[in-house]
């Protein structure tokens, strides 16, 4: 980077600070009631206009009051606002929805669909109201609801398993729902969309007592992280079928964010330590190469040199996460960082180059992203600190001016002059709307399922609510974790608990978490968090092992696996591990592949502090 860029970037820190010290007249009590109910009101607009004037296609164009089908022709946006109704209390719509849905959708058409897509949006979607309508604990039980959605979900899943049928484990980026994958089909698919299938795919193994589901899921991300780059970085595009990456940019944000959200997601609602180790190498790789404080950049992954000074509207899901793996403080900075770009333009436009101070070229559209929103919540959630329900405001202000439209809300197409655009994405009603109002409630005194129900919830990348139910987290294969669910032979669930370990604490109560953020008031008294594992909890596990040696985490070296593909096939159906010719065990976790410890001379301020917190 040049002397101009790092000038033009020191100033945009000065920038920052000034966000960051930024005070607003404050919000009280009763105006937080008054934001909250605001909330509800946006979310109702655009719901009743989808209802209205677009149901039962996919979405809503809001300018001109009338629908399209954008994804399979399902009521894409009905099925993805499902979770949001029952968690506003809203039994009625939600017990008729959930019927109709029932009654009305099949997914045996001829669609070419979106893997990535249709698993957080529709599969999801699904299995969050499956949850919610079939368990009397939630207080949204639907008296009709006899498991209809989650055979709609088992069928659906079931249409999107040939994507997965690669050499490499990695998933086709589209199948048709009727005849597979088309002979056509590019081979070339982004990060996140093989690695963000694993929560929805394995909450259906454990609904189903099938583990296919999610055997290859995790074969999916076992197959990204294998091919990872000496620097424990991974690129934007790879080839499902060489392994190969088209596309060697590494960052957080557009084609690899959500791969990173997965990784702890899954250890914190499957407790599965694999997931947790990965996130663990990846989250300090990311710290130690792309992050610039307050801002990150994208690297080459093999090298780290700088490809891109850009911020992406798709990195301010970041903040958030770090909240979940208890790093506050870089969050709280680099979420002022981002909330200045907010403000300056009314909203976040997808690219604003760090170098130039400018909007990037052809990336000036706002299309009703959630993220800046999703991590303002889980900062408030974590610190209570007021700044968060300015920003908060400052938000509703916002998307209210400039985005509301006579049927919903739509895209702005630049940011830099506010021109509307006829579209409304389904994600608007199942996060942007759902975490405002999150947001609001839990500064009222929250009266809702994520924090007073009956679980603790893992958000999906789509914010739908996936509770950590002892069916959903504790069940293992052949009963792996002492305390887990167990499943007979006639699919009736059991409880087991060994009888010398009915008085030991069970092991998935990890304090890798405190409650997953829920504290009444902020506290300084984080604690350093150094990644490490748990070992000890699962049976069968030499603690003397490191984590690569007990998963077997390879390195896949580039090789042409598609001479071995067609001998192999059959081999690879039967095989839960992912395919690979010649490989490198890691040898421990000081290896000189893996990334240097924490505290470096680079950046001192990174240590993450723990708040021991999905």
């Amino acid at each position: 980077m040049g002397g101009a860029q790092i000038r033009s970037m020191l100033l945009w820190v000065l920038l920052f600070l000034a966000a960051y010290a930024y005070l607003a007249d404050g919000v009280f009590p009763e105006e937080v009631r008054q934001l909250r109910d605001e909330a509800r009101e946006m979310f109702y607009h655009a719901f009743n206009g989808y209802m209205d004037h677009a149901f039962p296609l996919d979405e809503l164009r809001p300018l001109s009051c009338a629908g399209e089908d954008t994804l399979g022709g399902y009521a894409l946006t009905l099925i993805d606002s499902l979770d949001t109704l029952a968690l506003l209390g809203d039994r009625q719509r939600f017990a008729t929805s959930v019927e109709w849905l029932g009654k009305n959708i099949r997914f045996d058409i001829n669609k070419t669909v979106s893997v990535f897509e249709t698993t957080i949006r529709v599969l999801g979607g699904l299995l969050s109201a499956h949850l919610i309508a079939s368990d009397y604990a939630t207080g949204m039980r639907v008296p009709s609801y006899d498991n209809q959605l989650l055979n709609l979900a088992e069928d659906l899943a079931r249409r999107l398993l040939p994507a997965f049928d690669t050499p490499t484990g990695i998933p086709f980026g589209s199948v048709n729902l009727l005849h597979g994958v088309d002979k056509h089909e590019s081979k070339i698919t982004s990060t996140a969309g093989g690695g963000t299938l694993t929560l929805e795919f394995g909450v259906l193994s454990r609904l189903t007592n099938d583990p296919i589901f999610e055997q290859v899921t995790k074969n999916a991300v076992r197959g990204l992280w294998a091919r990872r780059s000496k620097l424990n970085l991974v690129g934007a595009h790879i080839n499902v079928f060489t392994g190969e990456w088209t596309q060697k940019d590494a960052g957080i944000g557009t084609s690899i964010d959500s791969f990173y959200e997965y990784l702890l997601k899954a250890y914190l609602l499957f407790g599965d330590e694999e997931y947790l180790y990965i996130f663990q190498e990846a989250y300090a790789a990311a710290m130690h190469y792309l992050y610039h404080d307050p801002w990150y950049v994208e690297v080459n992954m093999d090298s780290a040199a700088i490809v891109w000074p850009l911020f992406n509207s798709l990195q301010a899901f970041w903040p958030g996460l770090q909240v979940l793996a208890g790093d506050i403080n870089p969050a709280i900075r680099t979420h002022a960082a981002f909330l200045s770009v907010w403000r300056r333009y009314g909203f976040t436009p997808e690219g604003f180059n760090l170098a130039s101070l400018s909007v990037q070229h052809g990336q000036k559209s706002y299309p009703l992203r959630p993220e800046l929103i999703e991590s303002t919540y889980w900062l408030y959630k974590a610190t209570r600190d007021p700044r968060y329900l300015d920003a908060g405001r400052d938000m509703i202000a916002s998307l209210q001016y400039g985005t509301r439209c006579p049927c919903g809300y739509c895209h702005i197409s630049d940011v830099e002059h506010h021109k509307q655009e006829d579209h409304m994405e389904s994600f608007f009603l199942a996060e942007t709307v759902k975490y405002l109002w999150l947001l609001f409630d839990l500064a009222v005194g929250p009266d809702n399922l994520v924090e007073n129900g009956p679980y603790k919830y893992v958000f999906s990348t789509e914010g739908h609510l996936l509770p950590a139910t002892p069916q959903i987290s504790l069940a293992r294969e052949h009963c792996l974790y002492y305390g887990a669910y167990c499943r007979s032979g006639d699919l009736r669930q059991t409880y087991f608990v060994p009888e010398s370990e009915k008085d030991k604490k069970e092991p998935n109560d990890t304090k890798f978490y405190d409650s997953w953020t829920k504290r009444d008031t902020y506290s300084s008294d984080y604690t350093t968090f150094e990644p490490r594992a748990v070992s000890g909890s699962i049976k069968g596990f030499c603690p003397g092992l490191n984590h690569g040696q007990k998963f077997g985490l390879l390195y896949a070296h580039l090789i042409d696996e598609r001479r071995d593909y067609e001998t192999n096939q059959v081999q690879q159906k039967e095989s839960t591990t992912v395919q690979s010719h010649s490989v490198l065990v890691l040898r421990s976790q000081s290896s000189e592949h893996l990334v240097p410890e924490y505290g470096s001379d680079r950046n001192d301020s990174q240590t993450p502090q723990s708040d021991s917190t999905p």
